[in-house]
């Protein structure tokens, strides 16, 4: 079992239209304080970001955002963090994520969680971080479902390896999220 300390959190600037996300977000916010595990998301008060952040915050956890100088007027940085980088940009935003953390987590999102999220998954596949952190998607309604779908055609047209698929697991709680963080074994 590996020591998991923090989580970086991949999740949407906005609200998203399901009650279920904010359900999984509220519960993953408050398991992360009670077992004593550090947020590290992307700085921001508004959607699901800030969602987290709140939840994690209420139930007396530590929560670290990382946000680029440029998104300030857009994402509106959270002002009751225990700690908020400030980076020069996105590529900046998603090193001191990664250096922060010891795996991740994506909550649905949009196209930024799905950037950060292939990202950490290609440092991973490429063994460019060492050491090599795990990466689950969490999502109790199916939102991932479409995502997992094309990856499994792309190992079956043979442009993702089988040991390449496996570096994105997916979970329906929050429990088992974490569960799966501290239990992955990377291939040799």
């Amino acid at each position: 079992m590996r020591t998991i300390r923090r989580v970086c959190v991949f999740c949407g600037s906005a609200d998203g239209n399901r009650p279920g996300i904010h359900d999984l977000t509220d519960a993953l916010g408050r398991l992360f304080a009670e077992r004593q595990v550090g947020l590290v998301y992307g700085g921001a008060q508004i959607g699901v970001m800030g969602r987290l952040a709140d939840a994690v915050i209420d139930a007396g956890g530590e929560v670290i955002g990382v946000i680029p100088d440029g998104l300030f007027s857009r994402e509106v940085p959270h002002e009751n963090l225990t700690e908020l980088r400030v980076v020069d940009g996105m590529h900046d935003r998603k090193t001191t994520m990664y250096e922060l953390a010891d795996g991740f987590i994506a909550l649905p999102g949009g196209y930024g969680t799905l950037d950060e999220l292939f990202e950490a998954a290609t440092w991973n596949q490429l063994r460019l971080h060492t050491p090599r952190k795990p990466i689950t998607l969490l999502d109790d309604d199916g939102f991932w479902t479409p995502l997992f779908t094309l990856l499994d055609s792309m190992v079956e047209v043979g442009f993702v390896k089988p040991d390449g698929r496996r570096l994105l697991q997916r979970a329906s709680t929050a429990e088992e999220a974490l569960g799966q963080l501290a239990s992955y074994e990377f291939d040799a």
